[in-house]
Order: C-alpha cells, then sequence, then structure tokens
C-alpha cells in the first residue's frame, strides 16, 4: 500500500509539473494596491527612506503623488524605488494625472511624472541630487490648451543613440498624440538591458533608442563615485516621480525577460530572452 501510495504521489507531481505552460506570462506585481513596503522614497536633502512631507501615499486602492495646499515648492524632487533591480524586462502601468500643480512648481513639470528605467542603487544617490542616473519614460498630459506627446525620453545622468547616433540633450519627443485631462491611461516599456529601449501607448511603439552610458549632466548633487563618465547603462531600480504634478498609479506590473532558459527545467519560460540558469528548479 505504501509503495502505490508513493507511485500515484510522484504521478501526480509529474502531472503537475506537465501541465505547466511555458507560454503563460507571469507578470509581477510591484504595487498591490494596499502598501508601499517594497518601495523607498528618496528626496532631495532627505535622507533615503525618509517620505518628505508624505508626498506618497496609498489610498483607495491607489498609489498616489500629493501636496498640501500650502506646500510650495523647494527644488525638492522626490522618487519612490522599488526594492529590486532587473535589466530585460517588460513593464506597464495604469495610471491618470489628477489636481493643480504644486504652489510654486515650474512650468514644464505641470502633469508632468515619469517612470525611471535602469536607476542607479539608491543608496548611491547624493543627499541633495536632484534625479537618479537613469533613463525616463516621461508621462506627460496634456494642459489644455498645447500638443504635449506623452511616453517622451529624458535622459536625466546619461546618453543615449537615437536613429543610429549620439543623443545629449536632456529630453525628445516621442511620436504620440496628446493624451488630455484625467483619463486613464496604460504605457508600456520594452527594455531589453542595453541593446534596445521601447516606449509603448496603446500597443504603438511611439519612442526607442539603445545603448545608454552615464554621461550628458542634466542631474546635480550627484557623487562622483557614481557618477562613470562612458559606463554602460544595462540594469537598475525602477522608480516613479513626484516632481509637483499629483498623479494616481492603479497598477504597475513587470514581467521579467530574464531566467530559466533550460527546457528540462520546472520554471522555464519561451518567453525569457536572458538566461539566468541559477534561478532554474527541477
Amino acid at each position: 500500500m505504501i509503495y502505490l501510495f508513493l507511485v500515484m504521489a510522484i504521478g501526480l507531481i509529474g502531472c503537475r509539473q506537465s501541465t505547466v505552460d511555458p507560454n503563460k506570462e507571469e507578470w509581477i506585481s510591484l504595487f498591490d494596491g494596499s502598501n508601499m513596503d517594497n518601495w523607498t522614497p528618496k528626496f532631495k536633502g532627505s535622507e533615503l527612506g525618509v517620505n518628505y512631507k508624505n508626498r506618497f501615499i496609498v489610498k483607495d486602492s491607489l498609489l498616489s503623488v500629493r501636496y498640501a495646499a500650502r506646500d510650495t515648492f523647494n527644488e525638492d524632487f522626490g522618487h519612490l524605488y522599488y526594492k529590486d533591480k532587473f535589466s530585460h524586462y517588460r513593464l506597464r502601468a495604469k495610471y491618470r494625472f489628477v489636481g493643480e500643480q504644486q504652489t510654486g512648481g515650474p512650468g514644464w513639470a505641470v502633469r508632468n511624472n515619469g517612470l525611471m528605467l535602469h536607476c542607479q542603487e539608491p543608496s548611491t544617490i547624493g543627499l541633495d541630487q536632484d534625479f537618479p542616473i537613469s533613463l525616463e519614460l516621461q508621462l506627460l498630459g496634456g494642459d489644455g490648451v498645447h500638443q504635449r506627446t506623452n511616453a517622451n525620453l529624458c535622459t536625466p545622468g546619461t546618453n543615449v543613440i537615437l536613429n543610429d547616433s549620439l543623443f545629449t540633450p536632456h529630453c525628445v519627443n516621442s511620436t504620440s498624440k496628446t493624451y488630455p485631462g484625467d483619463q486613464w491611461v496604460e504605457v508600456e516599456a520594452l527594455v531589453l538591458g542595453d541593446s534596445l529601449i521601447q516606449h509603448i501607448l496603446e500597443g504603438k511603439v511611439v519612442m526607442e533608442y539603445r545603448k545608454p552610458t552615464i554621461g550628458g549632466g542634466a542631474i546635480s548633487g550627484y557623487k562622483e563615485s557614481a557618477y562613470k563618465e562612458g559606463a554602460p547603462v544595462n540594469e537598475g531600480y525602477i522608480s516613479i516621480q513626484a516632481e509637483t504634478a499629483p498623479i494616481d498609479f492603479k497598477s504597475i506590473e513587470l514581467l521579467n525577460l530574464c531566467g530559466c532558459m533550460d527546457k528540462k527545467a520546472k520554471n522555464y519560460k519561451s518567453y525569457y530572452v536572458k538566461a539566468d540558469n541559477s534561478t532554474c528548479e527541477y
């Protein structure tokens, strides 16, 4: 009887393994709608981990940036960093701009936020650093007057290859339409190390670039040890901004494209593009 039980158990385990679909995408929810436990804030002039004036909040299942009525801008830009580092992935977020800009905020920051890709290690950010060394997928909402493209590229502390040429200015517009008002918008990024980064709206690639490296300026207050001119930027952390525009995030999800590529493993996925066979399970 014991032998029969063991045979049946092994058979059941084998059945479970055989039903694992290597093509099924396993998205990770970076924000679960209840808390910011996996995120760490860093504001210019404040230590890492200080949520300055409680500007990042979770309420009504939304991750939001908010400013009090008497809260006046003082160059105190902030970012909220997810705990893990990634290199090859798809990132998608659903967001909306709401309300009025913080008092005294710069004109360019109206309805302006960002998904910061390949951010430097948060612990290496200077106390008075305004932006992380990173690649910004700029979230830009319509102001009711002007046409404003969305999912643009800004390059704090980085340069990229754009249209086969080195791009050293700070920002460049995408080919998207304007997204006015308080509508929910879903945006996506495809990030393949330093070989290809795409910004995507409504299934269309609106911005594409390659080979990011450290350089170009457009940040201040950084530690010299973190700013290694010309170094490749092929992995990093993900953050969202607090730069005077109130915003809500309903969801932030990631599909890791780096993992076990051994087809004999239980956790093999056909969509992985970079192998990390140290994660294989047999």
